[in-house]
């Protein structure tokens, strides 16, 4: 049994669904622009790189000066009590109060303890923490060796084996460290991470040992408990594989980026293990020596 309509209601509902079908199209039209728009200088950055592939440098002008201003951005957007600026943490009060904002950014952290009272890490020094990590002498040094390293073994092969093979390894281990450390730096801040290390000097050889291992894949929170570091997998993931853009074809696969990936936490473990005992050995040095 077919529904009585009045005359003209087809032609009513034809007319209101051809406007409601234009509306929905123009605005379609209008999104579509938006986001055109918007990925426009991105499309021109892709094909740029994509006519130079492995090109290294001009990706040095252009990711880490963004991370660094976005991390810049981050830390100067929290306010932080004068009292509790770097409230000390050991026992030399007076040195502990030198750290409240007068050191420069320049300026390595201190080494800090588990047995000492937490105290937040400021916007400052996480500020300081990301330069020092990324500039530092340690991290320039190491930098060299790795990329004579691959000069010599001729790794990656497009690159060659010349002083402008050296210098496109060692930019191209730039772009990375600059990248990971600033993500961290900046998912850390949002999600109340602590990329310090925190050293445990009074224990046993094999309780320092298993302390490294936890805190490469691990950090302190917000509370002062330790927790996984998820600023850290995103930064340490998230930048080899957001590399395989600009690097040259031979590693540019998922292949290598998760072998860069495990590098990179094989690499922070390294590192925790330099902050856990260069301070004795340094100690027994300055010892031995007087």
């Amino acid at each position: 049994m077919e529904p009585n309509l009045a005359p003209g209601t087809g032609l009513i509902v034809l007319r209101h669904g051809g406007y409601v079908a234009k509306t929905v199209v123009n605005l379609a039209c209008r999104v579509r622009s938006h986001i055109l728009c918007i990925f426009r200088p991105v499309n021109a950055i892709r094909m740029c790189f994509k006519r130079r592939r492995g090109a290294t440098f001009p990706w040095l002008s252009v990711i880490p000066v963004a991370a660094l201003l976005a991390v810049s951005q981050l830390a100067s957007a929290q306010s932080v009590p004068p009292d509790r600026a770097n409230a000390p943490t050991e026992p030399d009060a007076s040195g502990q109060a030198q750290d409240s904002g007068t050191p420069s950014l320049l300026t390595p952290l201190k080494p800090q303890t588990q047995q000492s009272p937490y105290h937040l890490i400021t916007p400052r020094e996480r500020l300081r923490w990301f330069i020092t990590n990324t500039i530092g002498p340690p991290n320039l040094v190491g930098g060299m060796f790795t990329a004579g390293f691959g000069t010599a073994l001729d790794r990656p092969v497009e690159y060659g084996t010349h002083w402008n093979g050296f210098a496109s390894r060692y930019g191209m281990r730039m772009t990375g460290i600059v990248t990971g450390n600033a993500m961290e730096a900046g998912l850390g801040l949002l999600l109340g991470e602590d990329p310090r290390y925190f050293r445990v000097q009074d224990r046993p050889f094999k309780a320092r040992v298993e302390n490294i291992v936890l805190l490469t894949f691990e950090a302190r929170h917000r509370n002062g408990s330790i927790g996984p570091a998820y600023a850290r997998y995103v930064a340490i993931s998230g930048n080899n594989f957001l590399s395989n853009a600009w690097r040259v074809h031979s590693e540019s696969n998922v292949q290598n980026a998760l072998l860069r990936t495990a590098e990179g936490f094989a690499g922070r473990m390294a590192v925790n293990a330099v902050e856990e005992f260069w301070p004795d050995f340094k100690k027994r040095i300055f010892h031995w020596r007087n």
